[in-house]
């Protein structure tokens, strides 16, 4: 065997090329021996290896074949560029300071350029990770090396449903699903923790009908208000391949005048009519409670989700009844004591205000919530009756949806709780001529309730 011993070999002409022997021959490097580059390597990286840069990066980058790179994500969270998917191409990225469960690094397609058989840009949320990935073909595309296992870059999956009215949140990153009456959310697919696995929700039950007038009766209480958004410690509400059957529940109607339906034996004449309760799931909001009647005294609201308000000296219904741990409602307010001003329905924000003397008390307030992109109150209760005098105010539902009391004459107006709020009815009362059995005015109506659902689609 023939043995060279050179200290350099040099191209005959400067810059040139020089070639190691022909196509098909073997070089063999015994084994202790060293081969340091301190250039470029090119062809290398086919096998799974890359060329590991010593240059940290901080922002966003193009990533190069053949070429690994330490990612710093510690000022925010940084894309990079995949190269032109050419087979046997291969990149690396290294989680530089443990920092990607906190900042992610994303690997963002060339365009068709699948990742791990998925056209959706891939995540890096493992602290410390470090991947090589190498591009077989157009079908399966950037594969992962180094673990064998693609859950290592793991695509962002997310949950896919149907049901209701759906639209994009303004970010367009969320879809919702509004119901304004009975549906099935169905739920075909799953998500992953790089995507979506949770859902928020927002369920209000129908509101409470408000009680008739002789003197002011009591408002209806809103319906019961439960949701999951936003969601920062509990991380929304999990669900699963399944469809879901959604509840809406209906308004209650408002009671009506004596003169027009005598009182069933046994029972007060003239009391609205709690509100249906709305569900999803294991989430069951209460209908909110009645409103009692004024044509007698001590016609006490109901409890519900919201409680209803007094007729004249009736006490004040309850609110989150049934009791859940967060409440989805507040009690109404007592019927003024000895005197016909109707007590207000209780709100999802805040308590129904005493009926005072012949005035009606103001509805509790409702919540505001933007779940679905644009912040809507919800869950008011309605106002109590009061008994006319010429210059008397309705007395106001609360924000919510809740109907307003009696006005102090003809002809009725805004005294039903609005639909799809869960508002309660406002109260009656009595208008001229006063004194007869046909001036009694009927309570307001409940709103009706509503359902949404609210999920991330992409990123």
């Amino acid at each position: 065997m023939s043995e060279i011993k050179v200290n350099k070999i040099s191209p005959r002409t400067a810059c040139g090329t020089v070639t190691l022997g022909d196509s098909g021959d073997t070089f063999t490097i015994p084994a202790g021996a060293t081969i340091t580059n301190a250039g470029t390597a090119n062809g290398f990286g086919a096998t799974g290896a890359v060329n590991w840069q010593t240059t940290v990066k901080t922002t966003n980058f193009t990533a190069v074949a053949g070429e690994g790179y330490f990612v710093d994500t510690n000022g925010g969270q940084i894309s990079v560029n995949l190269p032109a998917g050419t087979a046997g191409a291969v990149v690396g990225f290294k989680d530089y300071r443990n920092t990607f469960d906190t900042a992610k690094l994303t690997l963002v397609q060339n365009g068709s350029d699948k990742i791990g058989g998925s056209t959706v840009n891939a995540t890096l949320q493992t602290e410390g990770i470090a991947v090589t990935l190498v591009f077989i073909d157009s079908t399966r595309g950037w594969l992962v090396t180094d673990s064998g296992l693609q859950s290592d870059t793991p695509t962002a999956e997310f949950i896919t449903a149907t049901g209701g009215t759906v639209t994009n949140s303004p970010c367009g990153n969320f879809k919702v699903h509004t119901f304004t009456g009975p549906g099935t959310f169905a739920v075909s697919a799953l998500g992953n923790a790089s995507g979506s696995t949770t859902v928020d929700y927002l369920v209000v039950a129908g509101g409470g009908g408000g009680g008739a007038g002789c003197g002011g009766g009591g408002a209806g209480g809103a319906g019961g208000m439960r949701f999951s958004y936003p969601n920062p410690s509990t991380g929304g509400h999990p669900v699963s391949v399944q469809s879901y059957p959604i509840t809406v529940g209906a308004g209650g109607p408002g009671g009506l005048g004596p003169a027009t339906v005598p009182a069933p034996p046994g029972a007060p004449a003239a009391d609205g009519t709690k509100g249906s309760d709305s569900s999803f799931d294991t989430i069951t909001s209460a209908g909110g409670g009645l409103g009692g009647a004024g044509v007698s005294s001590n016609n006490p609201g109901g409890t519900g989700g919201s409680g209803g308000g007094g007729g004249r000296s009736g006490s004040a219904g309850a609110g989150n009844t049934p009791s859940v741990p967060v409440p989805q409602g507040n009690p109404g307010g007592a019927g003024a004591s000895g005197n016909p001003g109707g007590g207000g329905g209780g709100g999802h924000g805040g308590a129904g205000s005493a009926g005072s003397g012949s005035t009606g008390g103001a509805g509790g307030t409702g919540t505001p919530l933007d779940i679905t992109g644009s912040a809507t109150f919800y869950a008011g209760g309605g106002g109590g009756g009061t008994y006319p005098l010429a210059a008397s105010p309705q007395p106001s539902g609360g924000s919510g949806g809740g109907g307003k009391g009696a006005p102090p004459a003809p002809p009725l107006s805004d005294m039903d709780g609005t639909a799809n709020t869960g508002g309660g009815g406002g109260g009656g009362s009595e208008g001229p001529p006063f004194g007869t059995p046909t001036s009694d005015s009927p309570g307001g109506s409940g709103g009706s309730g509503v359902v949404i659902i609210r999920y991330q689609f992409q990123n």
